[in-house]
């Protein structure tokens, strides 16, 4: 639905609000859960057993309700194209076609095809491009966090904030993740780095890099997620991070809160998060969780729970950072769909929408940066101005850019221009330091969002070899993308 040709019948606003209720969709419309009971769906232990990590088990769940061409169709993309293996919690499947009532064999075929949760959750072959399924610039890393890693696993990118990346698994995984390179089980397309070092000696080394160096106060706790490390294990973390004089503000990061809420119901963990809360608390530390939901109908009654429980064992926000994916959430309805089931029902505050980033086989999400800019412009008003979401591009080798600040773009090529105002930790060396601040950095708009003459451009420039590109891009892509480039 166009904003600027949509009015609200009530209101006479392109965007009629209006508070809507949250509801848990009814797991038992899919004949695999027909048995499935309240207290089995509240059971992190059955959602976590209960997830859908195949073909097979998908087609378990769903039987003749979905067309056989759509299993072939996602077989064909988990052999060829697919950057992450299947994981879909039961919570996060139920959000899919919540609304369609099964009528018969392949009655839910269409709808599962065109659902939003299922686009990014469960990518099948016919989603993607085939005219550029990954821009010639996509590389495994994009935002080359590995090469910022000062400990294994502890990405300094930001003067004053880190990233600490302290497992390489989740609860579910997004067929877009931007760390792709690292998280979750090798696919046939991708081979998965792997940490080397143990995991108690790469805490220490995160631990110990971050007692001696004071200019860092804010920490990103992820991985991965947090709530696939074991409790008492990402307890022990955090009490010792706290300990930290210069960390003032821990962010945790996690899908769960979305895809698993059942996990951070558990009464050990509200127990240990109030004991954490306590001691950030008294040492004057912001606790915070930031969570990852891209559609209006994965914010649930039970995601609503969650979050209460966090906020009221003393965490001071929760927050939601989404990612702007087309077909699934690139609309000013959708958008705003999303931050008022977020802000009315959830207690989750808005606060970033991403740009997808440009990993391998991504274009089919992938939106223009002018595209995005819209968006932004056409959100706003309608929110209160602390819960309106920024939509960002994180650009690599500088971060995170609002969409309105960029130097320069060329709108035919689909070329943007940035600058940066600080240098990250890989730019300290004399041969580079100085012209960090100085040059712009590139970003590129999917081709087929171009006009003729910028599509005709790429065609002929499409196939870059190793001169073309920064000697910074040239060490990244042959280490990591070599493999997936042949395809």
């Amino acid at each position: 639905m166009s904003i600027e040709t949509s009015i609200g019948l009530d209101t006479g606003q392109p965007y009629p609000y209006q508070r809507v209720d949250l509801v848990e969709p009814d797991w038992t419309r899919f004949p695999g859960w027909r048995d499935v009971t309240a207290e089995d769906w509240a059971s992190v232990q059955w959602q976590r057993s209960h997830c859908v990590k195949n073909v097979r088990q998908l087609r378990e769940l769903l039987g003749d309700l979905v067309d056989d061409r759509f299993y072939a169709d996602l077989e064909r993309d988990q052999a060829e194209r697919a950057t992450m293996s299947m994981l879909v919690p039961p919570q996060m499947m139920n959000t899919m076609v919540p609304h369609t009532t099964p009528g018969g064999a392949g009655s839910l075929t269409e709808a599962f095809y065109a659902d939003p949760v299922r686009h990014y959750m469960i990518p099948v072959f016919s989603d993607r491009r085939t005219d550029y399924s990954s821009h010639p610039h996509a590389t495994r890393d994009s935002l080359h966090e590995h090469d910022m890693w000062v400990a294994e696993g502890l990405t300094h990118r930001y003067p004053t904030k880190v990233l600490a990346e302290l497992l390489p698994t989740c609860p579910q995984y997004c067929g877009h993740c931007t760390r792709m390179d690292l998280v979750g089980n090798s696919t046939p397309t991708v081979d998965k780095l792997k940490f080397t070092a143990k995991p108690t000696d790469r805490i220490e080394a995160m631990l110990d890099y971050l007692r001696r160096t004071p200019s860092v106060r804010d920490v990103v706790v992820s991985g991965g997620d947090v709530a696939n490390m074991p409790w008492p294990r990402l307890e022990d973390f955090l009490t010792r991070l706290l300990e930290v004089e210069n960390v003032r503000d821990i962010r945790l990061a996690t899908k769960a809160l979305v895809g698993l809420p059942q996990h951070w119901l558990q009464p050990e963990v509200r127990a240990g998060m109030t004991r954490v809360a306590a001691v950030a608390r008294s040492r004057g530390v912001s606790l915070a969780i930031h969570t990852h939901a891209n559609h209006a109908n994965s914010i649930t009654p039970l995601v609503a729970e969650a979050s209460r429980a966090m906020l009221e064992a003393g965490v001071r926000d929760v927050r939601n950072q989404g990612v702007l994916l087309n077909g699934v959430n690139a609309d000013p309805h959708a958008l705003l769909d999303l931050c008022f089931r977020l802000l009315d029902g959830a207690q989750v505050m808005p606060y970033y929408f991403y740009m997808c980033d440009m990993i391998p086989f991504s274009e089919h999400w992938r939106v223009s940066v002018g595209d995005a800019q819209r968006l932004q412009h056409h959100i706003m008003g309608y929110l209160p101005g602390f819960a309106t979401p920024r939509i960002v591009c994180d650009v690599p080798f500088v971060g995170k850019r609002w969409v309105h600040q960029l130097a320069s773009y060329d709108r035919e090529r689909g070329i943007s221009h940035w600058t940066k105002n600080y240098r990250t930790s890989i730019e300290h060396t004399p041969d580079v330091a100085g012209e960090a601040l100085e040059r712009t950095y590139e970003y590129y708009d999917p081709i087929h969002t171009l006009p003729a003459e910028g599509q005709a451009w790429w065609a002929a420039h499409a196939d870059l070899d190793s001169s073309a590109l920064k000697a910074t891009e040239v060490a990244e892509a042959s280490r990591r993308v070599a493999a997936l480039q042949a395809h």
